[in-house]
């Protein structure tokens, strides 16, 4: 049976249940986005504490860090297809189990390579989780209201994101198993949730369910392959270029050639097979197109603050690490609010072009300012830049997915859904590799400015990152003139990071202007919504 043919008879339903089962699988979902993106979060202060009890060697402390992201990314088109396939509650099921799992091997791993598989099954579980939660959530309300509904899931997501660093730190001063531990009667209350309320369509009738080995047969497995190992080795690249071997080593290019040539490749072979997993249908609109841009520019923007704001407070500013953390609320708690409200105005008014340009035009003011930020800013200063880029970045959540789905059929809401996370997903690992590469080389042409030899070699090579926690312990112990030549160079090599993204900021205000304004569909229109029969 040809997969187009099952999803063929969209029916209409012009008001949407909202009932306890309604709200309780909202509810469940908002649980879902907020332990898979905390997991996500926590680690980056715990990374240290479990690197060393469990003995890791610098190798393999890059995939101690990097196997969680990179599972979760490169397998999402395949979740998006499997969604339209098995229906989304049986592979919601599944991803939830996979992540409890592998939450229970991370935590309970006794060397490395435990943990590291235990990273990589959770962090399969948390992608399907990404692309569920938000299928889900269009499968519910129609697409006017998506917007309100997804800014309020994403509220959770970003509490996560803020608390995580806090919780990591005091759960690692106990021990860092419980990261991984707590995550399992979270999970285990999701999963009977869902077992319990969630009794959604599967997007045939009983009558036309094709059998398993029909179902399978509908997934574009070749496609999917070819998708997965060329994006495997293109990130494989991406993270150990500069930290395990240099960027211009063999073992570094080759791999990110091939993911290219291998992208390439799937995008040729999806224009030919029955059932692509990414319809080329997808980018076939401006409109699409350019939102799935926006999507990926949003998501490298979002990366430089969350990894360089902390430099620039501990190694400029000369604050501890858990003040720096602290400094960074308005980043967070601003991108929670502005997510909300332009949530619930979309939904109101239906216009995500204007919210598209005033969050890219906010976004290029707050990085132009941020140019200024130096040792002598005070607290309204850093307060007020970082609003203005929490405000690009909360806006874009709740409206991003919805503008790409309005030039789009409802058939399409699973694939576009898993695109455009992975597109996320994408631009987060790409927001963090490009700026630190920038940002060592700078320091490396910087280090001019400091006149001892000793302090050099602790900044070379990508040591400033990691020294930067370390500059207010020194500040009592160095003369003024050595503070000062450290704070200089960490300056002015933060400083360009700013105007690197002000003019992405601003080249992405300019595509928005390309998009076509399209009405959003006030009618849910959808094969898998809740079966109200059961």
């Amino acid at each position: 049976m040809d997969l187009s043919e099952a999803k063929a008879p969209i029916k209409p339903s012009p008001s949407p249940n909202r009932g306890v089962r309604f709200w309780a699988i909202i509810g469940t979902l908002c649980l879902l986005s907020f332990v898979s993106t905390i997991d996500v979060a926590v680690i980056t202060t715990s990374l240290p504490s479990i690197t060393k009890s469990l003995g890791s060697q610098k190798q393999q402390y890059v995939w101690l860090a990097n196997s969680f992201p990179l599972a979760s990314t490169v397998f999402q088109p395949l979740y998006g297809q499997l969604a339209d396939v098995f229906g989304r509650r049986n592979p919601l099921i599944i991803s939830i189990v996979l992540f409890t799992l592998g939450s229970g091997l991370a935590g309970g791993a006794n060397d490395v390579s435990m943990h590291i598989a235990g990273r990589v099954v959770q962090g399969i579980g948390a992608g399907a989780l990404y692309v569920y939660c938000e299928i889900v959530c269009c499968d519910l309300v129609p697409l006017r209201e998506r917007g309100k509904y997804l800014g309020f899931i994403f509220s959770f997501a970003g509490v996560a994101a803020a608390l995580g660093p806090v919780v990591g730190g005091a759960l690692t001063e106990s021990n860092w198993r419980w990261i991984f531990y707590l995550n399992i009667p979270i999970c285990a209350a999701a999963l009977v949730a869902v077992l319990v309320f969630m009794r959604v369509k599967s997007g045939q009738a009983s009558s036309q369910r094709p059998s398993v080995y029909n179902k399978l047969s509908q997934v574009d497995w070749i496609g999917n392959l070819i998708f997965t190992t060329s994006m495997t080795a293109l990130l494989y690249g991406a993270v150990t270029g500069g930290i395990e071997h240099p960027w211009s080593d063999y073992r570094v290019v080759l791999p990110i050639v091939f993911g290219c040539l291998g992208w390439v490749a799937f995008h040729v072979h999806q224009r030919y097979v029955r059932n692509p997993s990414v319809p080329p249908r997808l980018f076939g609109n401006r409109t699409s197109a350019i939102c799935f841009f926006l999507t990926f520019s949003a998501s490298v923007l979002v990366q430089i603050p969350a990894y360089f704001l902390a430099i620039y407070f501990q190694a400029v500013q000369t604050m501890t690490v858990l003040q720096s953390g602290i400094n960074f609320l308005p980043m967070a708690i601003g991108t929670l609010a502005f997510g909300v409200v332009g949530g619930v105005i979309l939904s109101k008014f239906g216009a995500y072009r204007p919210f598209h340009a005033l969050a890219f035009g906010l976004s290029s003011l707050g990085f132009a300012l941020f140019t200024l930020l130096d040792a002598n800013s005070g607290p309204v200063t850093w307060v007020c830049v970082q609003l203005l880029v929490a405000a690009e970045s909360g806006i874009l959540l709740a409206t991003i997915l919805p503008a790409i789905m309005a030039a789009l059929s409802e058939s399409d809401v699973a694939a576009a859904t898993a695109v455009y996370l992975f597109v996320r997903c994408f631009g987060y690992i790409w927001g963090i590799t490009i700026p630190s590469v920038i940002f060592n080389d700078l320091v490396n042409k910087n280090l001019d400015k400091i006149s001892d030899p000793a302090m050099r070699l602790n900044l070379i090579d990508g040591g400033a990152y990691g020294f930067a926690s370390r500059v207010h312990s020194l500040k009592d112990i160095l003369s003024r003139e050595a503070l000062a030549e450290i704070k200089s160079v960490y300056f002015a090599s933060l400083k360009p990071l700013w105007w690197v993204a002000f003019s992405l900021s601003c080249v992405t205000y300019v595509s928005v202007w390309f998009e076509r304004q399209l009405e959003l569909r006030q009618e849910l229109e959808t094969d898998y919504g809740l079966d109200d029969d059961e």
